[in-house]
C-alpha cells in the first residue's frame, strides 16, 4: 500500500500510534542532546557558559524560523497534495522547498554574521559573557544549512507518511550530538566551542541522510532536479502556510530578546542561566506534544484533503487529551523537583533558589500550554493559517511583550517570571472559542460551508 494512503484508511488510534511514538523518540532525542549539552557546559565552562547559551539563544531562534517557514509551508502542502492523489505537484513542492532553503540560508547567516555582536549585546550579553556566546553563535551559523535542510525536509517525509524515517533522523543527530559533547567539551578542553562543533557534526550527518533518502525515492517523493526550479506560486504557498509558525518563532526570539534583557537587570547572569534551564525542561515536556502534533499533522491534512470530515474530528480530539494529559504530569513532576533541576546542571545554591522559583512560576501554566499548541496547529495542518498567525502572536507578542516589559517595573524579577502564564491563560481561552467555532464546520449539517479557498 502507498504509504500516504493509510492516513485516509487505517484507524485513527492506531495511526496516531505509529506515527506518534517514532515522532515523540525522534523529538526526546533531540532535546535530550540538548539537555546533555547544557549539563556539560554548566560543569566544563560553568554558569558563566549556561548564560552564554541561554543568551544565543534568540539568535539560533531567530535563524531556524526560516526554516520552520519552509518546513511547515512544504509539509502541509504536501500532506494536502497527496489526499487529493496529485502527487506530481507534491514531487516539485519539494523541489522548490530545497532551493528556497538555500537562498533563506545564504541570506540569513550572511547578514546574522555581519551584525553577529550588536546581536547578542541586543539579546542581553554583558561583556564576561560575550565571547563565550559569539564562540557559540558563530559556529553554529557556518553550520546553518545543515540544521535548516534537516528540520525543514524531515517534515516532509512526516507529511508523506514515512514517522519512521523521520524519527530516525532526529535520533541520529541526537546520539551523534551526546557522544561528541563530552569529548569535546571535556576531553579536548574545547568548552563551549567544542558544543558548538558537535552540534554542527550532528546536524550534518543528519542533513545528508535525509537528502539521500529523498534522491534515491525511499518514500513516496523523490528529489528531482528539475523541480528544483522555483516557482513563484508554489513559494508564495509555502510561503503563506509556514508564515505562521515563522512568526510564532521570530516572535518568540524577539520574547526571548526581551527576557533576557530583563532577566540581566532585575537578576544578572545568574537569573539568565536560569532561565535557559528553564527552556530546557520546557523543551522536554513539550517535546512529546510536538511529536504528536508532526504525527497529527499530516493525518488532518490528509483526511481534510479527501474530505473526511469524522476522522479530521476523531484525531484532533485525541491528540488534545493526550497533549493535556502530557502538560498535567510535567507540571507536577517540575513543581516537586524544581531545585533539584537546578542542581542537575552545576547550578549553585544562588542559582538554585533564583532558578527554581522561576521554574516554578514561568511554567505554571503547562497544560494550557500544550492545549494551545494543538489547537493552533490544527488550523496549520488544514492549511488555514491565518488563524494559527493571529493565534501565536497574540500569545507571543500581543499579550506576553507588553507584560514582560511593564510588570518586571512594579515586581522586579517576580514580574518576568509571572508574565508567561498570565499570556498563557489568556491566550489558551481564545484558542478554544475559536476551536470550537471553526469545528462546527465539520459538523454533518455544516459541511457545505467549508471551501478550500476559505481565506483564513
Amino acid at each position: 500500500m502507498d504509504k500516504a494512503k493509510v492516513l485516509g484508511e487505517n484507524k485513527i488510534p492506531s495511526l496516531l500510534w505509529k506515527f506518534a511514538a517514532p515522532s515523540i523518540v525522534g523529538n526526546v532525542v533531540n532535546v535530550m542532546y540538548n539537555i546533555v549539552d547544557s549539563i556539560f557546559v554548566g560543569y566544563g565552562v560553568g554558569e558563566i557558559g549556561l548564560a552564554a547559551v541561554a543568551i544565543a539563544f534568540p539568535v539560533m531562534m531567530f535563524l531556524m524560523g526560516f526554516g520552520m517557514l519552509v518546513g511547515v509551508g512544504a509539509s502541509t502542502l504536501v500532506s494536502i497534495r497527496l489526499g487529493e492523489q496529485k502527487k506530481n505537484e507534491a514531487d516539485i513542492i519539494l523541489g522548490n522547498a530545497v532551493s528556497l532553503i538555500l537562498v533563506l540560508v545564504i541570506v540569513t547567516t550572511s547578514v546574522a554574521l555581519w551584525f553577529l555582536d550588536p546581536l547578542l549585546v541586543a539579546s542581553g550579553a554583558t561583556p564576561d559573557v560575550l565571547p563565550y556566546a559569539r564562540d557559540f553563535v558563530s559556529i553554529i551559523l557556518l553550520g546553518s544549512v545543515f540544521m535548516h535542510m534537516t528540520g525543514s525536509l524531515n517534515g516532509v517525509i512526516q507529511a508523506q507518511g514515512d514517522p519512521k524515517t523521520a524519527s530516525a533522523t532526529m535520533v541520529l543527530s541526537g546520539i551523534i550530538n551526546i557522544v561528541l559533547n563530552p569529548l569535546l567539551i571535556v576531553g579536548l578542553n574545547m568548552g563551549i566551542k567544542g558544543s558548538a562543533i558537535a552540534t554542527v557534526i550532528a546536524q550534518a550527518a543528519s542533513a545528508i541522510w535525509v537528502l539521500v533518502y529523498f534522491i534515491r525515492g525511499n518514500g513516496t517523493l523523490r528529489l528531482h532536479v528539475k523541480n528544483m526550479a522555483m516557482q513563484f506560486k508554489i513559494i508564495v504557498d509555502i510561503v503563506k502556510i509556514g508564515s505562521s509558525l515563522f512568526l510564532m518563532q521570530i516572535s518568540n526570539s524577539v520574547v526571548m530578546f526581551l527576557l533576557n534583557n530583563g532577566l540581566t537587570v532585575y537578576g544578572g547572569s545568574l537569573a539568565v542561566a536560569s532561565f535557559g534551564v528553564i527552556n530546557r525542561m520546557t523543551m522536554l515536556v513539550m517535546m512529546p506534544v510536538m511529536g504528536l502534533t508532526q504525527a497529527a499533522q499530516p493525518i488532518i491534512g490528509y483526511n481534510y484533503g479527501a474530505q473526511k470530515y469524522a476522522r479530521v474530528l476523531e484525531t484532533l480530539k485525541l491528540v488534545l487529551k493526550i497533549a493535556v494529559g502530557v502538560g498535567i504530569v510535567g507540571l507536577c513532576l517540575l513543581e516537586v523537583f524544581a531545585g533539584d533541576v537546578i542542581r542537575l546542571f552545576n547550578g549553585g545554591p544562588e542559582m538554585v533558589e533564583i532558578g527554581s522559583v522561576g521554574l516554578r512560576i514561568f511554567l505554571m501554566m503547562l497544560p494550557l500550554i500544550c492545549f494551545q499548541v494543538i489547537g493552533s496547529s490544527y488550523f496549520q495542518a488544514v492549511g488555514k493559517a491565518g488563524y494559527t498567525i493571529i493565534l501565536n502572536l497574540l500569545r507571543q507578542v500581543i499579550l506576553l511583550i507588553p507584560l514582560v516589559v511593564i510588570m518586571p517595573r512594579f515586581f522586579g524579577l517576580m514580574g518576568i517570571w509571572a508574565a508567561a502564564p498570565i499570556s498563557d491563560f489568556l491566550a489558551s481561552i481564545v484558542t478554544g472559542v475559536l476551536l470550537a467555532w471553526e469545528l462546527r464546520k465539520l459538523q454533518p449539517g455544516e459541511r457545505q460551508t467549508i471551501t478550500q479557498s476559505d481565506p483564513i
